[in-house]
């Protein structure tokens, strides 16, 4: 397709977000026929990673939609292309053009790909914003360009953020980062099942988005990881400045990051003729988040002073741009003096309404002040009818509460009422063990008060709107302010809190390497430990030249769970959290993909096999040389020679790569990958049979370990007649006699070559590990001392292992030579 932009960019950008932050972007190279198809979670107000994939495209043209879509507290796209790069055209499509439905039939007529390879079977409903992005895009081009794309000729790839790992939705559940598995069966009372809720201790909205957009996408970037953990390192050992930070933080209001929203639009000029609801609800709002705005910055100092004696990069950084910055002084020096000094953020409807009416003070406006006076008299007068009504009804408990909707009304407890309420008491609605009501003469003055606190707003956003073109000058300041405020709650409200009420060292800080190991020693389940005080740690090693890990044991011995943890540890990590664990090391891991679970999809017509495998189908299409991937019982929805043939295939496709894999299966025929390739490592969960009973341990132990008969075991156990025990038992038996034979003949073959390999590439991990300081140790009888790097000490360690036919993994840490058995 040819394009006369061709000497600059051939690309045409279509933009859309929600309310969630989520943005959808979709990036058409009109060169090389090529759609680019981006979803996202804005972890910054500033659109950050929105720009970053501006910057890298480099598009001719941008799509979006009308700005008025934009959700609160944020700049919005439009504005966004409007402000950064005035120099691209910005085309405005109409929001019915954005229609996700449309781009997911555009995409699987016109890519060239299978849809299952693009994964629009299983996930479509994840990529809806990219999917409407996608399809405004076409839209245009085939009206501008004139032309139209033929069928199955357009190469289409799935992006997420540059900066951040990608976890696909059914991850997202399988994984229960947000919601519980069977968050439908728990309910609610579950929800500290998930790992969100479990770290969900913030204490403002915007903490709470940035909490949840970060387990969503967890960082790649390990100068940014290290730089938080460093923060955590001092958080946890010195308590004063944890918990001045704490106490610091609670003075702002929960909502401060929707505070921008309104400073980032300028409306259009309000008159003294401007009326209406709409506009009263619009002054409304400014006037509270004016309010929000000087709470926030009378915090300021107390937040400046908790932070003065803080070494760590990041705090150290806060302080800086807090104390430092002039901009926040002018502006709070501007809002005093405008805004009442008495005027406080209030959460309760008519004192918040109060405040509101009175946020400026006095004598700035002559009609203001009037439109006060007759505020507060209706408002007495409202009072004085509750007293009448007590007085004449005999009503001593009467209660006059208000909401913004019906503004006042009354409440009586039921037991007060001697049979019918009086015929003047009208709306009457039974509400617990109180009566609600109201009057005509109520309903008179609450219109009255209505129309006078809007009378309120109105001349009071008249009164404001130098101030607030002043604060527009410097909204900068306040987007990095709203940041900086969310970052420190997720920091220290959530991770740093979730680690102080752990008993010490249950939480340590993980390490990092580009292409080092995955090392976890005695990790536990984050979620799972907080609910079981017995939980059994486990360990995993994972390298380059060890890239599979076969887990096996019987049902219910915790191979799912062992899949869950190692996942949920690194994913922890990666956001800048400690871990579960003893210690860890950790290669950043830029996608995981999990296949677990065995359920129909009846919205694609598909039975569990084939959900199981347009997934299975979806992971080898997209994975990386950096992923992680957990598979658990591929091919047990099939018949077993054709599952096994599925299992033994994409292990051996993924033995290829370079990406860490880890599989949990029942088929014990697995096990005998090992025997071929060298980089298979085979484990199990122990477990002792008692009296026909099984004994789970839930402790992985090295090597394959066959248990005879659990599933007997456990059918036994569930109830199924002894006949039919006892006549599996002999089948089973038989079958089974051969393939044992089978396994132990090739184990005994290859046994000498798995041990000369295994210490190999432990020799090879070395090579990842720092050198530090050299040892001062006694050799022999005298006092002589000999200096020797740790290093050395380790290849001569290894040196002796392998004469001994025995193996271990040695890690430097701390300054000491630990041993650590995998």
């Amino acid at each position: 397709m040819e394009d006369d932009t061709v000497e600059k960019s051939s690309i045409v950008t279509g933009l859309i977000e929600n309310r969630a932050k989520e943005v959808g972007m979709a990036a058409f190279d009109l060169r090389s026929a090529t759609l680019h198809l981006s979803q996202y979670i804005e972890t910054s107000s500033s659109y950050q990673n929105t720009k970053t994939l501006l910057q890298f495209y480099d598009p001719v043209v941008v799509i979006v939609p009308p700005n008025k879509f934009a959700p609160d507290g944020m700049l919005g796209v439009s504005d966004l292309v409007d402000g950064f790069y005035a120099s691209v055209k910005k085309v405005v499509m109409a929001r019915g053009c954005f229609d996700d439905t449309k781009g997911v039939v555009l995409i699987k007529n016109l890519a060239a790909a299978e849809p299952s390879a693009l994964g629009l079977d299983t996930y479509y409903k994840q990529y809806y914003l990219c999917l409407a992005a996608a399809a405004a895009t076409i839209k245009w081009i085939e009206a501008e360009k004139g032309v139209i794309v033929t069928n199955h000729s357009l190469l289409v790839t799935f992006n997420g953020s540059f900066d951040h790992m990608s976890i696909d939705s059914t991850s997202v559940r399988n994984l229960e980062i947000i919601e519980p598995f069977h968050s439908n069966l728990l309910g609610t009372t579950n929800k500290k099942r998930s790992l969100f809720h479990m770290l969900k201790t913030t204490k403002t909205t915007g903490g709470t988005r940035l909490l949840r957009a970060n387990l969503l996408q967890p960082l790649k970037d390990i100068t940014t990881i290290n730089t938080r953990l460093d923060c955590l390192d001092e958080l946890m050992s010195n308590e004063q400045l944890f918990f001045g930070l704490s106490q610091a933080l609670r003075k702002f209001p929960k909502e401060t990051d929707r505070v921008l929203c309104h400073f980032c639009f300028k409306p259009k000029k309000v008159t003294n003729e401007v009326a209406g609801a709409d506009n009263a609800r619009r002054s409304q709002v400014l006037i509270s988040s004016i309010i929000l705005l000087k709470t926030a910055l009378d915090a300021l100092p107390l937040l400046s002073k908790a932070l003065k004696d803080a070494k760590s990069f990041l705090l150290a950084n806060v302080y800086k741009t807090i104390s430092e910055n002039e901009k926040y002084f002018s502006i709070r020096k501007r809002v005093g003096e405008v805004i009442d000094e008495d005027v406080l953020h209030a959460r309760a409807p008519f004192i918040a309404r109060t405040q509101q009416c009175f946020a400026v003070k006095a004598g700035i406006d002559g009609l203001l002040d009037i439109a006060r006076r007759t505020f507060c008299d209706t408002s007495e007068a409202i009072h004085n009818l509750a007293n009448k009504y007590r007085e004449e009804f005999k009503l001593p408990n009467l209660k006059l509460p208000f909401n913004n909707r019906q503004g006042f009304y009354f409440s009586i407890p039921q037991k007060d009422i001697q049979g019918k309420l009086p015929s003047k008491f009208i709306q009457v609605l039974k509400h617990g063990n109180n009566i609600h009501c109201s009057t005509l003469e109520l309903a008179s003055l609450n219109v009255r008060n209505k129309s006078a606190a809007a009378e309120c707003y109105i001349r009071t956003e008249v009164c404001l709107e130098a101030l607030l073109n002043s604060i527009r000058e410097d909204v900068s300041a306040l987007t990095l302010l709203a940041e900086v405020l969310c970052l420190l709650d997720m920091i220290i409200n959530s991770f740093a809190y979730t680690i102080s009420t752990k008993p010490v060292d249950r939480y340590t800080r993980p390490e990092f390497t580009s292409s080092g190991p995955l090392a976890i020693d005695a990790g536990r389940h984050p979620i799972l430990e907080s609910i079981h005080d017995d939980y059994v740690p486990n360990n995993i090693f994972m390298s380059e030249a060890s890239n599979m890990v076969i887990v096996m044991g019987p049902n219910m011995s915790g191979k799912s769970t062992y899949l869950q943890q190692v996942c949920l540890i690194v994913i922890l990590a990666q956001i800048g959290c400690y871990v579960p664990a003893r210690f860890s090391t950790i290669r950043v891991v830029d996608r995981i993909f999990t296949r677990m679970g065995s359920v129909d999809n009846l919205e694609s017509n598909s039975s569990t096999f084939m959900t199981e495998m347009k997934e299975t189908a979806f992971i080898m299409q997209n994975v990386s040389q950096r992923s992680l991937v957990l598979m658990d019982e591929l091919g047990r929805a099939t018949s077993s020679s054709d599952g096994f043939a599925i299992a033994w295939s994409c292990c051996e496709h993924l033995l290829s790569l370079k990406a860490y894999s880890i599989f949990a299966t029942h088929m014990e025929n697995l096990s005998e990958l090992a025997t071929i390739y060298p980089n298979v490592r085979i484990v199990h969960f122990h477990v002792d049979i008692k009296s026909n009973r099984l004994d789970f341990k839930f402790q992985l132990e090295d090597g394959s370990r066959h248990v005879p008969h659990y599933g007997l075991l456990l059918a036994e156990v569930a109830g199924l007649p002894r006949s039919v025990i006892e006549t599996a038992r002999r089948i089973t038996s038989k079958i089974m006699e051969k393939q044992i034979k089978k396994m132990e003949v090739n184990c005994t073959q290859y046994h000498k070559l798995q041990m000369v390999y295994r210490v190999a590439q432990r020799l090879i991990c070395l090579n990842l590990s720092p050198d530090v300081t050299p040892l001062q140790f006694q050799q022999g009888s005298g006092n002589n001392s000999v200096t020797k790097g740790r290093r050395e000490i380790w290849f001569e360690t290894q040196v002796e292992l392998i004469a001994r036919q025995h193996i271990q993994i040695y890690c430097c840490k701390d300054f000491k030579v630990r041993s650590i058995s995998f």
